[in-house]
Order: structure tokens, then C-alpha cells, then sequence
């Protein structure tokens, strides 16, 4: 048939209440703090009193897509093969509305979920358009 006898047999283990416990905390404080990497992240938690190690940590991060997002060496040297381009308000006098827009988004959590909160922004006046 094609199939291993280790495959047919196995039978999925469902995490513990514990391990979603860490998930929930793991993601927690990743939102808070971002670039911390699997090894700050057993430190915080060793520090509120879990039992953990960084290999357990590390497949958390892993299982829920997470890494320490740390810039690399030589991010500041640009590439020949990317191109570049003018800053194109340098030198400009922004003087009525409606000239010059900016835009950001956000990702916020929440305890049923998340949501992404949109800010636009017009340079003359300040004024910020928000949308949740």
C-alpha cells in the first residue's frame, strides 16, 4: 500500500492545558517585545516561575510561527541590484491641507483575537483618520 506501519499506528497527541498556557503566554510577550528570541523568552519565563527550557521554547515559537526579529549584520549597506529612490518631499513647502498623506497600520491584540487599526494622517493640519 505504501504506507509505514509507524504512520498507520500513529495517533496525534492534543497539547496539555500547560503547553497552552505557554503558547498563550509565548505570544503574549512576543507582542510586547518582539525581538526577543527564544532565549530572552525561557529567561522572562523561567523568571514568573516555569519549569522550561529553550528547546521547549523553541518549538512553541516554532509551532506558532515566531522568531526573535534582530537585524542581521551589514542591514545598512545597500545592495548594487536595489534600485533607489528620490525622497520626494525634500525641499517642499507643505503649506495648505490635502497636500501631503501618510499612512500606518498596527496589529493589536486582543483577549478574543486581534485587529489591525489603521491611521491616515494629513501633514499640514496633523489630523489623524483612524479605522479599527
Amino acid at each position: 500500500m505504501g504506507l509505514s506501519r509507524s504512520s498507520y499506528y500513529y495517533e496525534p497527541v492534543q497539547p496539555t492545558d500547560y503547553d497552552l498556557l505557554l503558547m498563550n503566554r509565548v505570544d503574549e510577550i512576543y507582542t510586547e517585545r518582539p525581538f526577543y528570541g527564544s532565549r530572552k523568552m525561557t529567561k522572562v519565563l523561567q523568571r514568573e516561575g516555569h519549569n522550561v527550557n529553550r528547546k521547549r521554547i523553541q518549538k512553541i515559537m516554532q509551532g506558532l510561527g515566531l522568531c526573535g526579529n534582530q537585524p542581521g549584520p551589514n542591514t545598512s549597506k545597500p545592495r548594487p541590484q536595489h534600485a533607489k529612490f528620490p525622497y520626494l518631499l525634500r525641499g517642499f513647502a507643505i503649506s495648505g491641507p490635502s497636500q501631503v498623506w501618510s499612512t500606518d497600520i498596527t496589529y493589536i491584540r486582543l483577549k478574543s483575537g486581534f485587529v489591525y487599526l489603521v491611521a491616515v494622517m494629513d501633514w499640514y493640519c496633523h489630523i489623524v483618520y483612524q479605522t479599527a
